[in-house]
């Protein structure tokens, strides 16, 4: 797996959802302090099968050996550990925040013990009103894909990505049902909850693009990302359905240009506690697991000739996930989920390594033992396959706890 993909694995769910779960509040004279975050470790057993190569594949072996070798790690999960800094006033009828946070490593295995630093990923400010909206200006999570990941039960567990132990995350349905939303510098308008109807558009840091083979340069076009929901509740039945759309123009260090763009549509629904969470999405030059990873081929017609014209390649994927909260308040869970990349114009199936697809089936207990602490338990299996329809497999079982504060 791509070094850069893993590292980058962000907590999603704690960005977005500080203000509705407060952490520990420290008042301080016109502000109020937020501080909040989470610890979490699991042990992660991993069975990989198969030596073929799948490049972009999430379940090749990571280390050299026979078939079935066994991988095992005391890992973070699909959110690294946490700490986060929030501050809100109101001045002059605006209601005014900012928020800094850090991501300290668990999985760090160097011989001194700390060979990865912290991440930052969220250095960002807000300001509006209910009555006309909000405005962020800063680096946050993006728009495109944000509720994919925010629905996905793995969140508090651990997901595809887990193999050997010292990267920073694992990967949760990353590259296996969605695209990474990752964490942008933005300027971003958000509009007021009018009867359960919002909308979200913003302009993005157009050196967004991941792609391997010719990294993004020069742009002339602000990345454009953009969301509209709807979140209902009736009694014991609510839920949100979205749409959400990106658009890049990239230029490259090989003088060539195209277009990304994609777009989503989820819904999330629960009653008497069933949850269900059904999830697509598609895109042209949007790449697979991470925004740009293999979006491109430089050399339409052959593997690996050079030249200056650049195919796009489409891809697409999404998740099902169905839960239950039992009357002990463990959630059990299982969910499918795939991600597709096709191959571009002129490219040939015979002898193409590249990756066609990385599929997921994840079992999950997550029980909450105390009102800040959850114990986990999963199963996840992911199998890859290239073009020339060659594949790979694994099998993890994870078993750890994730604590909030």
């Amino acid at each position: 797996m791509n070094k850069t993909i893993k590292l980058a694995v962000a907590g999603a769910v704690l960005a977005l959802s500080a203000s509705a779960n407060a952490g520990i509040i420290i008042p301080a004279g016109d502000w109020t302090l937020d501080v909040n975050g989470n610890v979490n470790t699991y042990v992660n057993m991993t069975k990989a099968h198969d030596s073929n190569t799948v490049s972009g594949g999430l379940a090749s072996k990571t280390v050299a050996g026979d078939t079935g070798d066994k991988l095992i790690g005391i890992n973070t999960g699909l959110l690294p550990a946490w700490l986060g800094f929030t501050g809100t006033t109101r001045q002059n009828d605006v209601d005014v925040s900012f928020t800094i946070s850090m991501q300290p490593n668990v999985s760090d295995n160097a011989v001194t013990g700390d060979a990865l630093a912290p991440l930052f990923r969220q250095a960002n400010m807000t300001f509006g009103d209910k009555s006309w909206g909000s405005i962020k200006l800063g680096k946050d999570i993006g728009i495109f894909a944000k509720n994919a990941i925010l629905n996905d039960m793995t969140l508090l567990g651990v997901g595809g990505g887990a193999g050997l132990s010292g990267a920073s995350t694992t990967l949760g349905g990353i590259g296996t049902g969605y695209i990474y939303a990752a964490w942008k510098g933005q300027a971003t308008y958000t509009t007021p909850n009018m009867n359960g109807f919002q909308a979200s558009a913003g302009i993005f840091n157009p050196n967004q693009i991941g792609n391997a083979t010719a990294a993004a340069v020069r742009q002339d076009r602000f990345g454009l990302e953009g969301e509209a929901s709807y979140s209902f509740a009736q009694g014991d039945f609510s839920g949100k359905v979205w749409v959400s759309g990106l658009s890049y123009d990239v230029s490259t260090t090989t003088s060539t240009s195209y277009t990304a763009s994609a777009g989503d549509i989820g819904a999330n629904v629960n009653a008497n506690g069933f949850g269900l969470t059904a999830y697509y999405y598609g895109g042209s030059g949007l790449g697979t697991t991470a925004f740009g990873n293999g979006a491109t081929v430089v050399a339409p017609g052959t593997v690996s000739a050079a030249t200056t014209s650049t195919n796009k390649r489409d891809s697409d994927g999404g998740y099902i996930q169905l839960t239950y909260a039992l009357p002990i308040k463990t959630k059990l869970g299982v969910a499918y989920g795939v991600s597709n990349l096709d191959m571009a114009s002129g490219e040939v199936a015979a002898a193409n390594t590249n990756v066609k697809s990385n599929e997921r089936v994840t079992v999950g207990a997550y029980h909450p033992l105390t009102k800040h602490l959850n114990l986990v338990a999963e199963f996840n299996q992911i199998q890859s396959e290239n073009h020339a329809g060659q594949k790979n497999e694994s099998e993890t079982y994870s078993a750890g706890a994730i604590l909030f504060f």
